[in-house]
């Protein structure tokens, strides 16, 4: 095994002694851009890093002995631990395992904290998804708390699956946009509401909850209100849900079913988009667009249903908690269990 003491092995030293020259560097210009120019200083360590354990051919004990001797010359540098180099390494192996995304990854990635590139990298099994999480962040100006709740509520398997008709109803820039925004299905983790709540119930919890229903919706949306009364002839009517989008310069209806969907919901809530174009939408609004939000959908119905409405509409499903892993399932009681457990006054259930 090669001695790698900088006073034995010139080769390294003369790379250390680069090393800290380039850090010193960085160190000058982090009052103008910490973190970019930290992580692209990350970014070449990484590359280095792989470039002489793969031509040198050092030990298990090559990132100790850096970690040792960039400290030594850093002493109040967290970065250089052991644990985060082998992370730096790490990242840039993720990284550019996949040749066609590294090259518009890297001047994104370097734009956002560390502590968040750590935690993508650390949940997402494959730089596609990855990337996404990462141009979510730099365009929503995530925290680390949110990216990791986006990240874990699968946010990249969801986002743009909710059927809708926009490409028949929408012009083009507008429909791909729209389509984009909408997901399937929507996770309302954040409500405690039991398997037999009301429509009414599911309104309230998520009116009185708006700030993660608004982080679930997505960036963009502005609450207007819930109940919003609409004048046509002598009746009056409800929505839901009324919200305005930012980016699409119009305004969200949102319909809640706590059923599966069915074919009249569809045409009901054209109806609503017509009375809100009609008495709510000004001279520079985009048409209105709906939302349909149902306890489930079977597709070929909805597909069948959406194709006859004239105005931009979507469907998805809502889930209030994530499903439990299959290993999960087998070791927690049954409700008929815990129901029958709790009605004997037997206190706590067994496992």
């Amino acid at each position: 095994m090669t001695d790698l003491s900088s006073a034995t092995h010139p080769a390294y030293a003369q790379w250390l002694a680069q090393l800290k020259t380039r850090f010193r560097q960085v160190q000058i210009k982090a009052a103008v851009a910490v973190n970019t120019e930290l992580l692209q200083f990350y970014w070449a360590l990484g590359a280095d890093i792989a470039a002489q354990q793969a031509q040198a051919q050092w030990g298990s004990g090559f990132l100790a002995q850096l970690s040792q001797d960039l400290m030594r010359e850093f002493p109040g540098v967290k970065g250089f631990s052991r644990r985060n180099l082998e992370a730096i390494r790490q990242w840039h192996r993720y990284w550019s395992s996949d040749a066609a995304i590294a090259p518009q990854a890297v001047a994104q990635l370097v734009t956002i904290p560390w502590g968040h590139n750590l935690a993508i990298v650390s949940k997402c099994p494959d730089p596609a998804q990855a990337l996404f999480y990462v141009q979510q962040t730099r365009a929503h100006n995530w925290s680390r708390a949110v990216l990791t709740h986006q990240i874990e509520a699968g946010l990249w398997q969801r986002q743009g699956q909710a059927l809708n008709n926009f490409a028949q109803t929408l012009p083009a820039p507008q429909s791909d946009l729209a389509g984009q925004l909408l997901k399937d299905p929507y996770v309302f983790d954040f409500l405690s509401l039991g398997p037999e709540h009301t429509e009414r119930e599911l309104e309230t919890a998520l009116t009185e909850h708006i700030t993660q229903f608004l982080l679930e919706l997505g960036a963009g949306f502005a609450y207007m209100g819930r109940q919003v009364p609409l004048q046509v002839g002598e009746r009056e009517f409800f929505l839901d849900l009324l919200f305005y989008h930012a980016r699409l310069h119009c305004y969200v209806v949102v319909e809640l079913k706590t059923v599966d969907f069915e074919p009249e919901f569809a045409g009901k809530l054209n109806f609503y988009l017509k009375a809100v174009d009609a008495q709510m939408r000004g001279p520079h609004d985009a048409p209105t667009i709906g939302l349909l939000l149902c306890k489930s959908r079977d597709r070929l119905v909805a597909e069948y249903a959406l194709s006859d409405i004239h105005k931009p509409l979507g469907l998805a499903s809502y889930e209030l908690s994530h499903t439990l892993p299959e290993a999960l399932r087998g070791q927690l009681p049954s409700i008929e269990r815990l129901e029958a457990e709790l009605a004997q006054g037997g206190g706590q259930p067994t496992p």
